[in-house]
């Protein structure tokens, strides 16, 4: 089947429609480098929309009617939002479903330490990494530290043009021929993965007690041991009110600086931190918010854990959705444990999460008769695994058929694709785990270069014709 590049189908209109997602997009990306901060961001977004909280509804003992707009929060790390249809909810929702958490270096619980004049915090890397690609480049710090109190302290540094920034450091060429010999795997080791943090000893006056950062004088000394790693814990004294021990109660986490940039003379990809999978879940958020009255009830979920499988409270794996879609069936006046059981089964769900996109550097990993094309518009993942489809999701045949006359009903440019060759390798989604309630789901999301890796890139026509399919799949009647 002869594939489709979705640039030269494009009016004058929709080309502008597509810079205008394209630059709100990189706004995005580049401010929401964390869970958390994509949750107050997507908020921030939905009460401008109109959405209001679930649980104040509840509090309320409000009755929830077609039109209605509400999102729920849960742990500040995952959020769902419901568009209500004309139809009940036990007929089934059209859901979205994408996840906000992205590779990174997380910072231990116990983290600074001192070594020959420099400190160090010491991280734990999170999700599927190539270690050797965290090395030599700018990185930031994003997180919050709750102190004992119950007092949040927000933490960003690394992304405003005067702030610092941290890396964690490499072997120089000319001492490498050790290194240079080892596997890709133990070139570097994850716990050689500490960022850089500090190399200024504090010093005490003496004639005063003041305590300054700067190198020892005759005027006083700040102690035998540790004068950097003090010196840092001044700062943060001094900058955030925090003290070492509060360390054990902070979610710090260390992503690449900057932000993201359109990319080529053409000015037709994006280059940035994170695309997996927030270049799915913003067009998600974006379709549902812009999205009118629908029959069916729509919903988006955005969702944490997915890199690490998808566990814990706020994972899929977890039932805090099951259970908000639960207390929006109560609000309706329609709950029973067998509705809820209907409504999840006679829902369709697009699991909106990238695929891995052709590169030619490295053509003999992929199926080039089935792999996407950056340019070439949304992807389909029928199925993902590995090997023999192991851990996949597989889309029954009658839902791509529904899907496709949906999409080319609104001319959306669409592909399907594998995760690279048979044997080569595979992945995972959240495809398999609301599958497991019976409903109809499918992969379908971004192509994306350089995925996993602190800088990754995609095409901004892949990113428009995702927002048009989502939308699209929003209005449709449901199988």
């Amino acid at each position: 089947m002869e594939t489709k590049n979705a640039w030269e189908a494009y009016s004058a209109k929709q080309l502008k429609e597509l810079e205008a997602v394209s630059g709100e997009y990189i706004d995005f990306i580049s401010s929401c480098k964390t869970e958390r901060e994509c949750v107050d961001r997507i908020v921030e977004e939905a009460e401008a929309a109109g959405f209001k909280e679930l649980n104040a509804l509840i509090a309320d003992k409000a009755e929830i009617k077609k039109g209605d707009k509400i999102y729920s929060v849960w742990m500040n790390k995952s959020v769902v939002l419901f568009k209500i249809g004309s139809r009940p909810i036990s007929e089934g929702m059209n859901i979205l479903g994408a996840h906000i958490d992205s590779p990174r270096l997380d910072v231990k619980q116990n983290p600074l330490y001192e070594d020959s004049g420099f400190a160090y915090l010491d991280t734990h890397y999170y999700g599927g990494v190539k270690k050797y690609q965290w090395v030599t480049i700018p990185l930031a710090l994003h997180g919050v530290i709750v102190k004992k109190d119950g007092t949040t302290v927000i933490v960003n540094i690394g992304e405003n043009e005067d702030d610092p920034v941290f890396f964690v450091s490499d072997l120089l060429i000319h001492l490498a021929q050790e290194q240079m010999e080892k596997k890709a795997n133990k070139v570097i080791e994850g716990e050689a993965l500490d960022i850089l943090v500090g190399n200024r000893p504090l010093v005490i006056k003496k004639s005063t007690g003041k305590k300054e950062p700067g190198k020892e004088n005759e005027e006083g000394k700040a102690g035998a041991r540790d004068k950097v790693k003090n010196n840092i814990l001044e700062i943060l004294k001094n900058t955030y009110g925090v003290e070492e021990e509060d360390f054990l109660s902070a979610e710090l986490e260390v992503v690449p600086a900057g932000r993201a940039r359109e990319t080529g003379f053409d000015r037709s990809m994006i280059l940035g931190y994170g695309h997996d999978d927030r270049v799915c879940a913003y067009p998600s958020l974006r379709a549902i918010l812009n999205s009118g009255e629908t029959e069916r009830t729509a919903c988006c979920i955005l969702v944490d854990k997915e890199e690490i499988g998808s566990v814990g409270a706020t994972g899929m794996k977890s039932h805090f959705f099951e259970n908000m879609v639960a207390e929006i069936l109560n609000l309706s006046g329609d709950y029973s444990g067998i509705l809820l059981k209907r409504t999840l089964a006679n829902s369709c769900m697009l699991s909106s999460d990238v695929s891995a996109g052709y590169d030619p550097l490295y053509a003999s990993v992929f199926d080039k008769k089935n792999v996407c094309y950056l340019g070439n518009g949304m992807v389909f993942n029928k199925y993902t695994g590995s090997r023999g489809k192991s851990g996949s999701n597989d889309a029954n045949a009658e839902y791509i058929a529904y899907l496709r006359g949906i999409l080319d009903k609104d001319k959306v440019v669409y592909q399907t694709a594998e995760l690279g060759r048979v044997d080569a390798g595979g992945g995972g989604t959240i495809a398999y785990i609301l599958a497991l309630y019976g409903m109809n789901v499918i992969d379908a999301g971004v192509a994306v270069l350089n995925m996993h890796a602190p800088w990754e890139c995609i095409s901004k026509a892949d990113l428009y014709e995702a927002y048009r399919c989502y939308t699209a799949f929003l209005k449709g009647q449901g199988l």
